[in-house]
């Protein structure tokens, strides 16, 4: 029953702050909206902006998924120390 060392505790702890603002939120908005205008195919003009905005979407995705992937991490390491 090993428990979270404190390099990861804290690691964790500036996140969970970093979610809890306001900028934060803002932020997420933000980004929702440029994924819905990135995500349109009629604003495309060639197979290379295609591909530009898959990567764009990509990013996005990353950012959007963040804060439920970490906390999901977090809930897992904490099933571990159980």
């Amino acid at each position: 029953m090993a428990s979270m060392d404190k390099e990861t505790e804290e690691y964790y702890n500036k996140y969970f702050d970093l979610f809890g603002n306001d900028g934060w939120k803002q932020l997420i908005e933000e980004l929702k909206q440029n994924a819905l205008s990135i995500n349109s195919v009629e604003a495309t003009k060639d197979a290379n902006d295609l591909y530009v905005r898959k990567g764009q979407l990509n990013v996005l995705a990353y950012l959007l998924n963040f804060e439920s992937t970490l906390n999901t991490n977090f809930e897992e390491l904490q099933k571990e120390d159980v």
